[in-house]
C-alpha cells in the first residue's frame, strides 16, 4: 500500500471523529484543551492533582500507536530515507516551534480552531505553510533526502 497515492476517505473521517471526540471529552471532563504537548509539559513539571488524568492521556496516546502498528503495520511506514541526525534537528525544530507558538498543531489545529481562537488561525497556518515550505525545500534541493 502506498500512503502516498491512496486515499481512504472513511478512515479519515472516522479518526477525525475520534480526534474531535477525545479533545470534546478532555474539554468537558477537565475543563483543559487537549493540546498534546501542554499535556506533557504538564508531567515534566507535575502540579498537585494533576498527574493522572495526564499521565492516563500519554499512556492512552502510546498505548493506540502500538495498537495500530500491531494491527496494521504496514500503514506506519518508517522512512529509511532520512538520516538519525536530520530526524533529531527535525525533532528539535519542531520542539523549539511548539514552545515559540505556544502549542503544537492538536491544541491549536484541533481545539484552538474549534474554539474561533484567532492566534490559533495564525498558529496553525504558520504550521502548515512552514510545514510546506519546509518538505517542497528538501525535495527540490536535496532531492527529497537528507
Amino acid at each position: 500500500m502506498s500512503l502516498t497515492t491512496d486515499f481512504t476517505p472513511w478512515s479519515a473521517a472516522a479518526g477525525g471523529a475520534l480526534i474531535g471526540l477525545s479533545a470534546s471529552l478532555i474539554l468537558l471532563a477537565n475543563g483543559r484543551i487537549a493540546g498534546v504537548s501542554g499535556i506533557l509539559g504538564g508531567l515534566l513539571s507535575p502540579k498537585s492533582g494533576d498527574i493522572a488524568w495526564r499521565t492516563a492521556f500519554v499512556v492512552g496516546l502510546s498505548a493506540a500507536g502500538v495498537a495500530g502498528f500491531l494491527s496494521a503495520p504496514d500503514l506506519i511506514a518508517a522512512s529509511d530515507t532520512r538520516s538519525m541526525t536530520a530526524t533529531v534537528i527535525a525533532g528539535l525544530l519542531v520542539g523549539f516551534g511548539v514552545r515559540m507558538g505556544h502549542g503544537c498543531t492538536s491544541g491549536h489545529g484541533v481545539c484552538g480552531l474549534s474554539r474561533f481562537s484567532k492566534r490559533s488561525l495564525v498558529a496553525t497556518l504558520t504550521f502548515m505553510a512552514t510545514g510546506m515550505a519546509t518538505a517542497t525545500s528538501i525535495q527540490l534541493l536535496a532531492g527529497g533526502a537528507l
